[in-house]
């Protein structure tokens, strides 16, 4: 049998790419700011999404928009093998945007049979080593884009009349300044708006608050630095929590594990 594990890919431009082995309960229940796309490779993936337990077979895809509550596990003791992309939700809504659509696709039913869209994360997912590069990433992006809106609901966020400049620029300030101690009033004088637009219109677009966008930049910072050999201490010092329990419940609620459990599913996939 082999042993759990998670390998993950080099970080682009915010896009995450892994490639995980499970047996069991893989993850409790936690949410991604993201939209988490996957695909089964074998086994049986089981989670509990929307109120309901789902199951997908290999070759189904997976989707899960961003802030919705999920776990994750295997079906069968045989184990589980899975690959996955996660994408932010302003790189989907700019695309869609600009070709007319300006709206963020919900799927309301996570697993999906799609060879098309299946083909297109299978091109994505396939050596995770490399970096896919600007031109490829961009039009991964499109394509991945393009199948969401195909799957959509009808009753998706519509982001017609949103101020883009302003929302990015405050999403690069909390990235930029994730360690530091950042005000609400910060991002007002910065976009020029009142925090109730504010927090309104950048939840459409990023799929969550600004405060929960900046504990995700804030987590992503602290899993680079373990990544890198830093101590849960050092690592939470460098990413802006308090200390490291701090960083530890913010990690198990975003990531349905400790920080110290993925360290070790990591360091499994380099033996």
């Amino acid at each position: 049998m082999e042993a759990d594990r998670i390998h993950v890919a080099p970080p682009e431009e915010g896009i995450e790419r892994i490639d995980a082995r499970f047996h069991g309960n893989g993850f409790t229940p936690h949410r991604h700011d993201t939209y988490a796309i996957g695909l089964t490779m074998s086994g049986v993936q089981t989670f509990n999404y929307r109120g309901e337990k789902r199951a997908s077979l290999p070759g189904q895809v997976i989707v899960i928009h961003p802030d919705e509550l999920h776990d994750g596990g295997a079906g069968t003791e045989r184990g589980l093998r899975y690959r996955m992309i996660y994408i932010p939700p302003e790189l989907i809504c700019e695309t869609l945007a600009a070709s007319g659509n300006a709206r963020l696709p919900f799927i309301g039913s996570p697993v999906i049979s799609d060879a098309g869209f299946r083909k297109d994360l299978a091109d994505a997912l396939t050596d995770i080593d490399h970096e896919m590069g600007p031109f490829r990433r961009d039009c991964l992006i499109a394509d991945l884009a393009a199948c969401l809106a195909r799957h959509a609901d009808d009753c998706m966020a519509g982001v017609s009349s949103l101020n883009w400049p302003s929302l990015k620029a405050c999403a690069e300030y909390l990235r930029e300044g994730c360690a530091d101690r950042i005000a609400m009033e910060e991002l007002e004088d910065l976009a020029q708006m009142d925090r109730f637009s504010l927090s309104r219109q950048f939840r459409k677009v990023f799929g969550t608050s600004p405060h929960r966008y900046l504990v995700m930049r804030r987590l992503e910072k602290a899993k680079t630095e373990l990544h890198q050999g830093a101590s849960l201490a050092d690592a939470a010092f460098a990413s802006g929590f308090a200390d490291q329990s701090h960083l530890t419940r913010h990690f198990k609620r975003t990531f349905g594990m400790t920080p110290g459990h993925w360290r070790q599913l990591c360091a499994a996939s380099m033996v």
